[in-house]
């Protein structure tokens, strides 16, 4: 990203929005002294209960002109974060597009559903009538293939992954598989950049998931974002700015097996970090650093993927880079309703153009 793109962004306590991202800041001094303040995320709709909740939706049977589709769910679908997100975008979805009914099972992850693969949560919704099947997490990306070549009357969209990237080295000839995913460098960039301008230390801390291509592009999309501005506005030197990043093993906490984020976050503020930003799915971060405000330190967090995550703990939340499901979600719905979805890689970038614009992407 260029200075001068940076600069453009006003955010004025207000989401940004691009063809693909936006972030809430809610940093308010920070927005009165740079209100250039802000981060890109793709969109999304409200806040439900963040506690955790084994569910599986009612059965949504088509009929007549129904359609239904289906979505493989990784975590909660009230998870505070990314589940909650996509989870969200698909009730978008089914208020916009007529005759579309919503079937769902979440938490279909090792933990909560051992030995439970992906392709087998797909099998059953297709066998109680979903015509399109998403799955919500990268690591679904072999049981969305499965289920494609399986299911090859089926339309299949995976969120993240680039099996239908032509020039990708991954690339799989599957005519009836999707990726779509936003290009949420762009947010942690300026997410990074608020950190950096929020901190009184120095030293931010980033909540990693696991490891992988995304995930480190985005983390380092973040430490870029925060060392620019750290640079550029505050004036200050590049050794004076501690940027570490700890990878908990996985999107989300499973416990004897991952890292855990609330420890992880609390071993940041021991150690004198006081900005804490999110990479997982969960809002460890947030309900961690309104722990240790409440207990008197002066701590902050970004959070990630939901656009109400900053209501999780308002008086401490610099702001969130969210993704906004039900727009590139509608689309591919409809078109698949209309018999019209062709596989694609689509990888929602920001509009320069007029980054602010509501009815942007």
């Amino acid at each position: 990203m260029s200075p001068d793109q940076l600069k453009s962004i006003k955010c004025m306590n207000q989401p940004v929005k691009g063809n693909a991202m936006s972030f809430v800041d809610r940093s308010f001094a920070l927005t009165h002294r740079f209100g250039y303040v802000a981060a890109l995320g793709m969109l999304v709709g409200a806040c439900s209960s963040p506690t955790p909740t084994p569910t599986a939706s009612p059965s949504a049977q088509a009929s007549g002109n129904d359609y239904t589709v289906g979505m493989v769910i990784v975590g909660p679908k009230n998870d505070g974060g990314w589940s909650q997100a996509q989870y969200e975008g698909m009730q978008e979805v089914v208020q916009k597009v007529p005759g579309v009914k919503f079937d769902y099972v979440d938490k279909v992850n090792p933990t909560d559903r051992p030995n439970v693969k992906g392709a087998q949560v797909a099998d059953e919704l297709i066998g109680k009538g979903a015509k399109l099947v998403i799955f919500n997490s990268d690591d679904f990306k072999d049981d969305a293939l499965t289920t494609a070549k399986k299911h090859p009357n089926v339309a299949v969209v995976h969120a993240s992954g680039d099996y239908a990237w032509k020039d990708g080295k991954n690339f799989k000839n599957q005519p009836n598989l999707t990726n779509i995913m936003g290009r949420m460098e762009y947010g942690k960039m300026m997410a990074g950049c608020a950190a950096a301008l929020g901190t009184q230390t120095g030293k931010i801390g980033y909540l990693g998931p696991l490891i992988n291509d995304e995930t480190r592009r985005y983390a380092s999309a973040a430490y870029l974002g925060a060392k620019y501005c750290w640079e550029n506005y505050l004036k200050k030197k590049p050794a004076d700015l501690k940027f570490k990043v700890t990878w908990i093993g996985f999107w989300f906490n499973i416990p004897g097996t991952t890292l855990d984020p609330t420890k992880v976050v609390n071993d940041y503020f021991n150690g004198g970090y006081d900005v804490v930003m999110s990479g997982i799915d969960t809002p460890e971060a947030a309900t961690e650093t309104k722990k240790a405000a409440a207990a008197g330190k002066k701590v902050k967090y970004v959070h990630y993927d939901l656009k109400t995550g900053c209501d999780l703990a308002p008086d401490v939340c610099l702001g969130v880079p969210y993704y906004n499901w039900g727009l590139p979600y509608t689309d591919a719905v409809q078109k698949a309703k209309d018999g019209k979805l062709t596989s694609e890689f689509v990888w929602l970038g920001p509009d320069w153009k007029d980054v602010n614009s509501a009815d942007s992407m």
